[in-house]
């Protein structure tokens, strides 16, 4: 795997634009997080305990290498450029970025030929707290948008 996603994950949604539908990706694991789930342990910094010595990734290409391992079309994911999270593991911090599907429909059947399933966020509601506080962030964010 590239070195770079070893310390980043995403979070890759739907967006309804005139239903306001939001689902997210869920992975035959059970996370929410791509290319895996985050180490057992992990939780979410708040804004105050953000580490500025991180270099970050630029979201457009953490997208980019996510679509080609995933194998899906060209362009049909976006990075949300307003999302990146940080998160405390066992083997150092993870950074967290957003992703949508460019898609008027939701990609359901496209995701279950990967192996997912597209999700509400109740339907998550079992994750482990770190990815449920990084579901809840991206969901404010995508309802403030």
């Amino acid at each position: 795997m590239t070195d770079f996603l070893n310390r980043s994950r995403t979070i890759l949604y739907y967006n309804g634009a005139i239903s306001a539908l939001t689902l997210f990706v869920q992975h035959p694991d059970g996370s929410v997080c791509t290319p895996s789930p985050l180490p057992a342990k992990s939780s979410v910094r708040e804004e105050d305990e953000l580490s500025l010595t991180i270099v970050h990734t630029p979201p457009a290409i953490i997208v980019s290498t996510i679509s080609n391992i995933m194998d899906l079309p060209a362009n049909i994911l976006q990075a949300d450029t307003g999302y990146r999270e940080q998160v405390d593991t066992p083997d150092g911090i993870i950074t967290v970025y957003l992703a949508h599907f460019t898609m008027l429909d939701p990609p359901r059947q496209l995701m279950a030929d990967k192996g997912c399933q597209l999700r509400t966020l109740t339907e998550l509601r079992n994750r482990p707290p770190a990815e449920l506080e990084l579901l809840r962030r991206a969901y404010v964010l995508v309802m403030e948008s």
